[in-house]
């Protein structure tokens, strides 16, 4: 061969090393393995999940890591498809056939799947034991207090996550999410999505508020971060949300695709702070929310995202633990694009647990499919599969605490968190009679804790149905004689009126017998505004600025416990010493001032 010829086939040798290293913006790159020795020196052998590029830090020593990729190597593709697949399920009874046949991952309970909690149990109980696998299912809930809270029926209720930041205590922080955690052990969940560590931006934000500690995003992150490590602390696995921060825009994702509009700088200083610090506290997982992000990947979903899962969430802030997409059903995600891809594409991003397909079945195959036909490395599965398997071992183990064991926890949060924003901070607010009215729950709740503390609750009364119902108009009958039906109609007309002095006559009684009583009115999830000489704000404070009241309360829930504090509050047995966690319009004070 001549010089010349030899020359040209090392030039096509070294173009072709090239390309091959150079995987293109499309290309489902895996994440690079640990680097060898340095030249010279004899190469350490790599372990199984150093071969899969998986780091410490985030939960799982090096030898559970091992243990989860020697599992997930011997798994055939079905089976390992499967295994990074959480679904929902319809009914009480435990989704057995449907975890075993798929090889699902596990399970997410919502409020239809729970009577009571011995039925939870019971359905934990069995899952676990039919299904028989020799590491832990992801059984999963929503379970973060307040607005958001699938266990009514079975656990102890907990005010909204913006209590922590009104009470301003991270060790209460991080005792009462114990509590909570410890009672989600018990009923048999391995999994809580919570805390949420979005930084809500106050009225405009329509999805979070509440569910937010603050709009203030260091207060965010210092209660994340003792919410999180009380829920592992129980045993249970904290999935903090909604990354990279669903606080800041104006659309909900549940019915469409919100657009992020701010620059990554800004992102940087406000909802991003919470999750890096999340990340450097070592917390173990992070779900990533469905927001165009037009700062990073314009118009593309961010959980489907490789430029704000791989490239954001694990490359510049340096995340190694799992990543779990929002609901794959959810309309800013559905909407135009087809379920399978959908889920291939979100493996492809980075991520490691697809939750809630809209068929898991479905999405199984797509899978199975992208791998067989090389668009998605198997390794990519292999990473996904043996970080969640490595992380429930991980924080499996006995434990547990019963149904109601939590109750002082709520309580002593709740206690903390109260905030009075307007009226007198010491003394009795209410007489010995209160009228209450608004929201309807919130009303139940407190009547029942006002009841218990000797005080008479007026409530307004049903208006009969005789008087409530207008009479029908009466219509001309075919053939009647005009005469007849005129008689008929001066007879309604006096009817009709005489019904309407009753109707009045009834109101003012009625509205005299509660003016004897003090009105507290309640606002809720998305209420009107209240008034009366106590409004009280059970969810968001918004509504605090936007009332006359002379007295203004925030108890960030209507719990049992939180209704209990309320009513301490109101006849001067206790204080409100809460601080608002949050800018609010139109309201003077952040809450009452007591000193050191």
């Amino acid at each position: 061969m001549t010089a010349r010829g030899t020359s040209l086939l090392a030039t096509l040798a070294l173009l072709a090393s090239l390309a091959a290293c150079d995987g293109g913006e499309d290309d489902p790159r895996d994440e690079p393995a640990a680097e060898s020795a340095a030249q010279g020196e004899a190469a350490t052998p790599q372990t199984p999940s150093e071969e899969l590029g998986l780091a410490e830090g985030w939960g799982p020593d090096r030898a559970e890591l091992d243990r989860a990729a020697g599992i997930v190597h011997r798994m055939r593709l079905p089976q390992l498809a499967g295994q990074v697949i959480v679904a929902d399920w319809q009914g009480t009874a435990a989704p057995v056939a449907m975890v075993r046949d798929l090889h699902l991952g596990g399970v997410i309970a919502f409020d239809s799947n729970i009577a009571s909690a011995a039925q939870v149990q019971a359905l934990t109980s069995r899952l676990t034991r039919k299904v028989g696998r020799k590491w832990p299912l992801f059984l999963g809930v929503d379970q973060e207090g307040g607005v958001v809270e699938r266990l009514r029926r079975a656990a102890t209720r907990f005010p909204a996550f913006m209590s922590a930041g009104a009470a301003g205590d991270v060790t209460l922080t991080q005792q009462s999410y114990a509590a909570s955690g410890a009672e989600l052990r018990g009923l048999g969940f391995t999994v809580d999505f919570a805390p949420d560590a979005d930084v809500t931006s106050g009225p405009g934000d329509p999805t979070i508020g509440s569910r937010a500690a603050s709009s203030y995003p260091s207060t965010v992150a210092e209660h994340v971060v003792a919410a999180a490590n009380g829920f592992a602390s129980s045993g249970i696995l904290p999935v903090v949300k909604h990354f990279p921060g669903h606080g800041s825009v104006p659309a909900d994702s549940h019915v469409t695709l919100p657009v992020q509009t701010k620059s990554r700088k800004e992102l940087r200083t406000t909802d991003l702070v919470p999750f890096r610090t999340a990340i450097g506290a070592g917390l173990p997982a992070v779900m990533v929310g469905h927001l165009d992000v037009r700062a990073i990947d314009p118009r593309v979903p961010s959980s489907l995202s490789r430029k704000v899962v791989t490239g954001l969430l694990r490359d510049d802030l340096g995340f190694g633990g799992l990543v779990v997409t929002d609901a794959l059903d959810m309309a800013g995600v559905t909407r135009g694009r087809d379920p399978g891809r959908t889920a291939v594409q979100a493996l492809r991003a980075g991520a490691d647990v697809l939750l809630m397909p809209p068929s898991p079945a479905v999405a199984r195959s797509a899978i199975v499919r992208a791998v067989k036909a090389g668009s998605l490395p198997r390794r990519r599965l292999d990473q996904a599969a043996a970080r969640q398997i490595a992380l429930l071992t991980h924080l499996a183990g006995p434990g547990g605490a019963t149904p109601g064991a939590a109750r002082g926890a709520s309580r002593a949060l709740s206690a903390a968190a109260v905030t009075m924003v307007a009226g007198e901070c010491t003394g009795r607010v209410v007489g010995q009679q209160v009228y209450a009215y608004g929201d309807p729950a919130a009303v139940s709740v407190f009547t029942a804790a006002a009841g218990r503390a000797g005080l008479d609750v007026l409530l307004r009364k049903a208006t009969p149905a005789r008087l409530a119902r207008a009479i029908p108009k009466p219509h001309r009958k075919p053939g009647e004689r005009r005469k007849k039906y005129k008689l008929r109609k001066r007879a309604w007309k006096k009817a009709e009126a005489r019904r309407e002095r009753r109707l009045a006559s009834w109101t003012a009684r009625e509205d005299a017998r509660l003016a004897a009583g003090t009105p507290v009115g309640f606002t809720g999830f998305h209420d009107a505004p209240v008034d009366g000489d106590v409004a009280v704000a059970t969810d968001s404070p918004w509504v605090l600025g936007r009332v006359s009241a002379p007295t203004r309360i925030a108890t960030f829930g209507d719990t049992p416990a939180a209704m209990d504090v309320l009513v301490e509050v109101l006849l001067g047995k206790a204080p409100a010493p809460g601080r608002l966690p949050v800018r609010v319009a139109g309201v003077e004070r952040s809450g009452c001032d007591f000193g050191e």
